[in-house]
């Protein structure tokens, strides 16, 4: 496959019109390589570990969510030279689909909404709510990752999910208005649970995201490479 081809199959998957403004040059093709494409490897994150991994796999393609450069460089040194170095020897393309992934129809939302098995969803400005058939318990096994959570929950009948870090003070008013009586997002902070209008599940950014990446990679053909972090939570 052509390295354009890709692009503009991802592109019709998730238009970049659908990015968040902060996102303006840190999609797409962030890293230029080879221009014929006979593997792909798929991860949340670029880290140093799943770019070994992908040149191991002599991919030509390694799409992500994050990209590994946030900020503009003024310098290629440390870590980032370590990554780079590895990524343009191996002449590999990294693509990033991040916030226009999480506002697609078959983004990132989606596959969590799959995942737990919501029903009767709606969309909401980012991220959604549906009618949840699952156990706190349950929702936890799924997602695979150490849950916390904040309030008051009995029994979930409607659940509203942001993949990522997603407790918003607006997002929250919506799902209200949604009917949800839980909110699952990640990273939550102390002062925004002490607002917040409904109790709060608190999953890791990674587990939230990830399953979107594994879907797409299984719908294609292409191979997944999982990089969880490690967390050893403590009773």
């Amino acid at each position: 496959m052509h390295v354009l081809t890709f692009i503009e199959e991802m592109e019709r998957l998730a238009p970049p019109h659908l990015a968040e403004d902060f996102d303006a040059g840190k999609i797409g093709l962030i890293v230029e390589g080879k221009t014929e494409i006979d593997t792909v490897c798929c991860a949340l994150d670029a880290t140093p570990s799943v770019v070994k991994r992908a040149v191991a796999a002599h991919a030509g393609m390694l799409l992500v969510h994050h990209t590994p450069l946030w900020t503009p460089l003024t310098s290629l040194t440390g870590p980032t030279a370590t990554l780079m170095r590895d990524v343009l020897a191996a002449g590999l393309n990294i693509y990033v689909m991040h916030t226009n992934f999480d506002h697609a129809e078959t983004g990132v939302n989606d596959a969590l909404a799959e995942l737990l098995r919501l029903t009767s969803t709606e969309p909401m400005t980012l991220g959604l709510v549906g009618d949840c058939p699952l156990s706190l318990k349950e929702i936890a096994r799924r997602l695979d990752c150490p849950v916390r959570v904040w309030g008051k929950i009995t029994k979930i009948r409607r659940l509203a999910v942001v993949g990522g870090s997603g407790f918003d003070p607006e997002f929250m008013a919506e799902a209200i208005e949604r009917g949800a009586d839980a909110f699952l997002s990640a990273e939550l902070k102390h002062s925004m649970y002490r607002s917040a209008p409904l109790p709060c599940i608190e999953a890791t950014h990674y587990a939230l995201e990830a399953p979107a990446i594994k879907r797409l990679a299984a719908q294609k053909g292409w191979r997944f490479i999982d990089d969880p972090p490690v967390l050893h939570p403590i009773p």
